[in-house]
């Protein structure tokens, strides 16, 4: 299997050019990589919950498919120890970006070989998804009994994540609205 390459280098989120269309005169890139991520819901989906736990991102940036998909395994693993009917977990984000690289040959004889920057558009590597600061990528709804083990579960889903993030705890079943973002003032561009 190919390498992966260091994810700084994908991390600041720049205007995508990277659609896909089903007709190719409007695609930006030729071919879509294969999604990682299984499943994006995972246990009782039309349970009532007393508790609903999100894990809000703490910066601007990407989270490659392959690291979500790991976040989501790590957080499922412990909610499962409650029971599939004890839990509802959602991943929020999708990876729409599409990451793509133009990689240059180095060595004796690589100016015959590779082409420079022409048509430097680059081979699609991965996919990624677009996060901004207070946006949910995770969100566990849990019985109050059971708020330790979720918080167990988004603390370990955290550490799998490239980026600082928190987890806030909402009572009932709502859902995330703009009052709860934990920054409300995004930094402008030039300030990033």
């Amino acid at each position: 299997m190919a390498r992966l390459r260091k994810f700084s280098a994908y991390q600041t989120i720049e205007r995508p050019y990277t659609r896909f269309s089903k007709y190719k005169a409007l695609s930006y890139v030729r071919a879509r990589p294969q999604l990682v991520i299984a499943r994006f819901d995972h246990g009782h989906q039309l349970g009532k919950f007393d508790v609903t736990l999100h894990l809000l991102a703490g910066r601007w940036m990407q989270i490659r498919h392959n690291s979500l998909e790991a976040a989501r395994q790590t957080c499922n693993r412990v909610l499962e120890k409650l029971g599939k009917t004890a839990y509802f977990m959602r991943l929020k984000k999708y990876p729409f970006h599409i990451l793509r690289e133009n990689p240059l040959a180095s060595g004796a004889g690589a100016d015959r070989m590779s082409q420079g920057m022409k048509l430097s558009f680059g081979k699609p590597i991965g996919m990624a998804a677009q996060c901004k600061i207070g946006d949910p990528i995770f969100e566990v709804r849990v019985n109050r009994k059971d708020v330790a083990a979720a918080k167990l579960a988004l603390n370990r889903a955290r550490m799998k994540l490239p980026c600082a993030c928190t987890i806030v705890e909402v009572k009932g079943s709502d859902r995330v609205v703009n009052s709860v973002k934990v920054v409300k003032n995004y930094p402008k561009k030039s300030e990033k």
